[in-house]
């Protein structure tokens, strides 16, 4: 299901977009020719990995409109390749500071790694392998530490980053959890073929925990928490300050980024499971609002109670792109795109990108290797 609007204003709607977004946030490295994402995200932190890979996956889809995006593109991978996780070196350090300078423990986050193996797939089918930067082989490259250290070999599920693949024996807890964020459905499809692992197999096993998720703790709303763990034996939300904040076990700053996710891969592959999924959030969502996208609110229980008073875009626009699939929610598609575009700039790097690639997914413009 398309905007009402039509593709040529969804089209002009998202480019207006990423001129605002691209001289944000998109910055000089410390090297010449390198390019990053500046995130700034109050830990110290100026790039992460997953504004890396976001950056990444937006360079590639604008190439029609950007003349610069290829040389960006190759800018934002020659800082990658600067910064090796020191678990595995194939991968990421999920964190810089503003001078370029490793911090925050050196390893990897698994959403990072795994949208910069994307992007790689992308760019090799935007612009080919026989330039400077074998594209191709890159993401070969990636895809085998990502199977090496990122996914679970009991599970097939996703980890936290390549750290938790050393913490079996040590901390099991961190070792068997995973993040919903991560859960990457249309890029596990578009992996089917590359590298050494049966990512059919991985798609099947997030497809299976979703439906476990949603059918045990959330049947009315969809909605999953940004942590699951004992994902070895029953996957369940994980406790309250479990990785990060009081709401790990709730929908709130990583699963935001769910429906997008999972949306994305209904919307282009049709899948019956991921419409399923995508689609119940959404009639969920359209209900609770009464289809008006002002009363979103920044986190919910997984029951569906909201945990702040507050909207944010970061938990507006990826609504949107499940909406794409909810087969009564035309009116509810045109009302969220509207109020998404009419809004300005947040000045927060996550959720201008967020919306950025909810816009590129929404629109059509969203590329599959």
């Amino acid at each position: 299901m398309s905007v009402s609007a039509g593709t040529a204003a969804a089209d002009s709607a998202t480019a207006d977009f990423y001129w605002k977004w691209k001289s944000r946030y998109v910055v000089a490295g410390c090297h010449a020719g390198d390019y990053r994402i500046k995130a700034s995200t109050g830990d110290g932190a100026y790039v992460v990995s997953e504004g890396q890979g976001y950056g990444m996956l937006i360079a590639v889809m604008m190439a029609g409109q950007d003349p610069q995006a290829q040389t960006i593109f190759d800018g934002l991978h020659r800082y990658n390749l600067r910064h090796p996780s020191q678990n595995n070196p194939d991968l990421l350090a999920w964190a810089q500071d503003a001078n370029c300078n490793d911090i925050l423990d050196h390893d990897s986050a698994t959403d990072g790694d795994l949208d910069i193996a994307y992007a790689l797939l992308l760019a090799h089918k935007q612009w080919g392998s026989n330039g400077s930067i074998n594209y191709a082989a890159e993401a070969t490259r990636v895809l085998n530490a990502i199977a090496q250290s990122n996914i679970n070999p009991t599970t097939r599920l996703v980890n936290l980053g390549d750290w938790a693949s050393l913490l079996k024996q040590d901390a099991p807890d961190y070792y068997y959890a995973t993040r919903s964020s991560d859960w990457m459905l249309g890029h596990f499809r578009g992996f089917i073929g590359h590298a050494s692992t049966d990512w059919s197999q991985v798609l099947s096993a997030h497809q299976t925990v979703l439906e476990k998720m949603q059918t045990t703790y959330a049947s009315a709303t969809g909605l999953v928490p940004d942590f699951i763990i004992n994902a070895n034996t029953t996957p369940r939300p994980a406790p309250a300050e479990f990785l990060e904040a009081p709401y790990d076990g709730s929908y709130s700053w990583n699963a935001c980024r769910v429906p997008w996710r999972i949306g994305i891969d209904a919307a282009i592959s049709g899948d019956t499971r991921s419409r399923n999924a995508a689609s119940l959030i959404s009639r969920w969502i359209r209900g609770k609002t009464g289809g008006k996208p002002n009363s979103i609110r920044a986190g919910y229980q997984l029951n569906g109670t909201a945990l702040e008073s507050y909207n944010d875009m970061v938990f507006m626009a990826p609504f949107a792109v499940a909406a794409t699939v909810d087969s009564g929610g035309q009116a509810w598609l045109d009302s969220l795109w509207n109020q998404i575009v009419s809004t300005a700039p947040t000045e927060d790097y996550y959720g201008d990108t967020i919306k950025l690639l909810a816009m590129l997914s929404v629109s059509r413009n969203w590329m599959t290797p």
